[in-house]
């Protein structure tokens, strides 16, 4: 009962988000303070960082690979319906088609530079986020020591 009490108040939160109000206005709205509306926004980064992360490595590079393969099959193809072709103008427009292949299959390839850009980014984020997470954790640390000695010598 609880996690489903945390999932609604997240999904509240992230949809209140994603129409524009701030930490503030979220708090006030659901009625919450600010430090659950703050955990529960970093919490959301984090599974959107985990999500993208998972389609980068996961989703993009099954899909990338399924559509060369169907590029290759239909370019294989249409230059077989060239060469059989009679016609000169089914031989022109197989010629068009199969241009448009190589010039797809050509972007593709170049493009494949953007897909490794945005996982070193992925990669360079996630190393950032632990890196305030632990500078974070550093900070509460010395709050609490001096909280707990504070006055004590």
């Amino acid at each position: 009962m609880r996690n489903q009490q945390i999932e609604w108040r997240r999904t509240k939160v992230l949809e209140l988000s994603s129409e524009g109000y701030n930490q503030t206005e979220i708090c006030q709205k659901l009625q919450l303070d600010k430090l659950t509306v703050n955990r529960d926004i970093q919490f959301l980064r984090q599974q959107a960082q985990d999500n993208l992360q998972k389609h980068i490595h996961e989703v993009v590079p099954e899909e990338y690979q399924k559509c060369m393969v169907g590029m290759k099959r239909n370019l294989k193809h249409i230059l077989e319906i060239g060469e059989a072709a009679t016609d000169p103008k089914v031989k022109i427009e197989a010629r068009r088609i199969a241009n448009d292949c190589y010039r797809f299959i050509l972007e593709m390839s170049t493009n494949a530079g953007i897909v490794s850009d945005a996982l070193k980014f992925v990669n360079q984020s996630k190393q950032k986020i632990n890196t305030l997470k632990r500078l974070d954790e550093r900070i509460e640390t010395i709050e609490e020591e001096e909280t707990t000695t504070n006055g004590v010598f």
